[in-house]
């Protein structure tokens, strides 16, 4: 995430029914070793759809879905599989261990206010092992729907934590998650944090969700560490403007509301290169 402008979406799907099988129509997709077992990346420069606002019948030439974890896959594509995985969805903090919200000096718990969201501590071992442990649980859930691979979101908290968080303890922390999601089968995205994208082989990543990259001149930084791995999401008519002029022949580009909204809804936006 640029420090520049908040990009990360909030999920507002239900769940829906579905299915998920690879379609003989996908794109040939790469295999990647990166865990104790090898995993499908998604396919470079397929047509993708960004559903994490709430899932639909995918536009016709997407091959690569992202849904939230309470949705289904879709059938016959490529799907992601969305967590909150640094930050807890707006009202849910009692749904977490006090201790493992984010404290000030003062004992107040710092949020993310432009989302609503207060931040995960994993400043220590233990309790990036707590918060791990709910994390995957939700990542079997999403091996169990049939989801190819999952996106965590917010890998950038420690840029709004006030310095209470550090790159080196998010490093640490997505460690658990990417070898936990290696061993269920699913292949791991780093989402935005351009800045660690060299440290995408440690950190056990496979390929790259980034959003605004054209906007904020990033996605070189992205395909560095990940090649045409990368699938980029942008909210203004420039930025996917800038995306496709650069990268629409390597990458997977479309361009969002910022809201994510289903289609039919009220400010529903969706335009590709």
């Amino acid at each position: 995430m640029s420090l520049n402008f908040v990009r990360h979406r909030r999920s507002l799907g239900l769940a829906a029914a579905g299915t998920v099988a690879l379609a003989a129509s996908l794109l040939t997709p790469a295999i990647a070793s990166a865990g104790p077992s090898d995993v499908t990346l998604p396919p470079s420069h397929a047509g993708f759809d960004y559903q994490i606002g709430g899932a639909y019948t995918p536009p016709a030439g997407v091959d690569v879905v992202s849904r939230d974890r309470s949705d289904s896959p879709a059938a016959g594509k490529y799907n992601i599989c969305y967590v909150n995985a640094f930050q807890v969805q707006p009202g849910a903090e009692k749904n977490w261990d006090s201790d493992l919200l984010l404290r000030d000096a003062n004992g107040e718990v710092v949020y993310d206010d432009d989302w609503g969201e207060a931040l995960l501590d994993v400043r220590t071992a233990d309790k990036r092992q707590r918060v791990a442990a709910k994390v995957n649980t939700w990542i079997d859930e999403c091996a169990s729907k049939g989801f190819d691979a999952v996106e965590p979101d917010n890998f950038d908290s420690f840029s709004r934590s006030g310095k209470l968080l550090r790159k080196a303890q998010a490093q640490s922390y997505i460690k658990l998650l990417s070898a936990h999601a290696h061993d269920k089968g699913l292949a791991i995205a780093q989402k935005n944090t351009s800045e660690l994208s060299g440290n995408r082989v440690a950190n056990g990543l496979d390929f790259a969700i980034a959003e605004e990259c054209g906007r904020w001149d990033e996605c070189d930084q992205y395909t560095s560490a990940f090649g045409d791995h990368v699938i980029v999401i942008e909210y203004t008519a420039d930025g996917l403007s800038t995306a496709c002029e650069g990268w629409g022949d390597e990458l997977s580009i479309v361009r969002r509301d910022l809201d994510v909204s289903p289609v039919g809804s009220k400010g529903y936006v969706r335009e590709t290169c």
